[in-house]
């Protein structure tokens, strides 16, 4: 099966299981290259990619450029808050330019859901959903999949609890959409207000309860709260979120023995993860940062149309 004849990541809904595992394969020997004292290897010299963020982002950001770099790509960050994006200009007349100064990619972030579609349906260069609203944040989920095969060694079938803001999270349903194609049982928890009413129909199982959700799970992915939420009144106080779904030490007695603790950060210590568990022998968070480059960089180079011999550099 040939990427190339998809020209936009837009999320992974419409991934195939297929496709996912070439990105994750992908990923292994770029994680390699991350390992080597000279990390730069020539495989999208000639190819230009920007960065165009209407979010505040360090992570994602971040992970993208540095994968573009690696990979010998030229690649620019859109400061949106200094560029004629404040002027009033549309978001239809920024791509245009950017197409016209000949980027071949653009990885975009959006507070509204659906707008990186949007822009890959009124561009030629391909598109990258770097997190559109609520609604997926594709290449999160592909570096929490790696993560957990690369710890796991596989994906299939395993039981994984989501916990925290599901309504409003795109990590939860890209995770979602991603983990179900692999007959992993996912699990999601938190108030009932921020649980989407017909969630069960992505097929998942929801819970309320911190303690029935945990019960023989391998994996607990655990989303950042957004004070914004508490302040609009979906739970009562961040003090009585913490008493009921901080996941604490005594938590993990509930789960496998050898279960991870993922955060797609940035994390509230002491409001939806303790310290003692972020800084335990079970979480992975920091791996995930670094996981997030390899997996960025496998994306790129799919999409890119890096040749296979140049991987080695």
């Amino acid at each position: 099966m040939k990427w190339e004849q998809r020209k936009d990541l837009l999320g992974l809904k419409d991934l195939s299981r297929e496709e996912i595992e070439l990105v994750l394969d992908t990923a292994v020997p770029m994680k390699d290259i991350l390992k080597r004292d000279i990390k730069k290897v020539p495989t999208l010299r000639g190819k230009a990619m920007v960065t165009v963020f209407y979010e505040n982002s360090t992570r994602t950001r971040t992970s993208f450029e540095l994968a573009g770099k690696y990979l010998s790509a030229d690649t620019v960050n859109l400061g949106v808050s200094t560029s004629s994006v404040q002027k009033g200009e549309s978001l239809k007349d920024t791509i245009r330019t950017l197409e016209m100064m000949g980027f071949d990619l653009m990885v975009i972030r959006h507070s509204m859901s659906g707008t990186p579609h949007y822009v890959a349906r009124n561009t030629k260069m391909r598109v990258i959903n770097a997190g559109d609203g609520v609604n997926e944040h594709p290449t999160q989920a592909l570096l929490d999949m790696y993560t957990i095969r690369e710890k796991k060694k596989t994906l299939e079938g395993l039981k994984v609890a989501i916990v925290g803001d599901i309504l409003h999270s795109r990590v939860a349903r890209s995770n979602i959409y991603g983990l179900t194609k692999f007959g992993c049982e996912v699990r999601v928890v938190g108030p009932s207000t921020l649980i989407p009413p017909e969630v069960e129909k992505l097929g998942v199982k929801s819970y309320y309860s911190l303690e029935e959700a945990l019960k023989g799970v391998d994996v607990i992915n655990v989303l950042r709260i957004q004070r914004e939420r508490q302040q609009k009144g979906l739970f009562p106080s961040l003090d009585e979120y913490a008493s009921l779904y901080m996941l604490q030490p005594e938590h993990l007695k509930l789960a496998r023995e050898d279960v991870l603790v993922l955060h797609p950060g940035p994390m509230n210590r002491g409001i939806e993860i303790s310290s003692a568990i972020a800084d335990g022998n079970h979480a992975v968070i920091e791996e995930q940062v670094t996981n997030g480059v390899a997996v960025r960089m496998a994306i790129l180079y799919l999409m890119m149309g890096g040749a296979k011999d140049e991987i080695a550099g």
